[in-house]
């Protein structure tokens, strides 16, 4: 091999991956997840792109200078987005930012077969439950809370996992835990599981450096 061949598979090595992240709410953990690459420096987030025109997480990403999109369910599930001011495709627009994996941050769509088959075990999900319980469709936010405590469980916690073509299902890559007292209530509940989100973005690194 010839001395540009070496430098070309050293480049490709030590290639950063990079991420986009898919959020539908306030977007803390999408902020984590940001500022977590700005300091570590392990991998690049390129993009947000968010299903609601109102939700906070486009401040947040405007805030931590990072370039946003939105999209209305309809456009993401035909596989069209508005992209700098002109008619492409989602897929179209991800192979221009360069993506290497797709978070998924407090998303609440369901990710359409073409994704998965462009991106094949390079979607991860973050699920406020410990999966399988709690999962599924209609399982998220308060919903999981509420359910938990309803059925008088002792632990709660939150699933890392592979996004499949099933709601909550792909394989799980970290969960942690936390216990639920008679006292609980959705709201302590969900803080307590927020805390545990912490670990999100520290999960995410080892995932897409091939160290998990």
């Amino acid at each position: 091999m010839n001395f540009a061949g070496i430098q070309s598979q050293f480049s490709m090595m030590e290639k950063i991956p990079n991420i986009v992240i898919f959020a539908s709410g306030s977007g803390s953990n999408a902020e984590n997840i940001i500022n977590w690459s700005k300091e570590r420096k392990t991998y690049t987030v390129t993009g947000v792109f968010c299903n609601r025109k109102d939700a906070y997480v486009l401040t947040r990403a405007e805030r931590l200078g990072i370039p946003h999109w939105t999209f209305t369910g309809a456009e993401f599930r035909n596989n069209t987005l508005l992209y700098n001011g002109k008619q492409t495709s989602l897929t179209a627009a991800l192979a221009n930012l360069e993506t290497d994996y797709i978070i998924l941050a407090g998303f609440l769509l369901k990710v359409p077969g073409y994704l998965l088959e462009e991106y094949p075990e390079r979607i991860l999900n973050i699920h406020p439950a410990l999966l399988p319980s709690y999962g599924g469709k209609g399982m998220y936010g308060d919903h999981v809370h509420q359910a938990v405590i309803a059925a008088g469980e002792k632990e709660s916690g939150i699933t890392i996992h592979i996004v499949d073509s099933q709601y909550d299902h792909g394989k799980t890559i970290y969960q942690a835990r936390c216990t639920v007292t008679p006292e609980d209530t959705p709201e302590t509940l969900f803080a307590k599981v927020h805390e545990l989100e912490k670990a999100y973005p520290e999960v995410i690194e080892k995932y897409v450096t091939g160290r998990q």
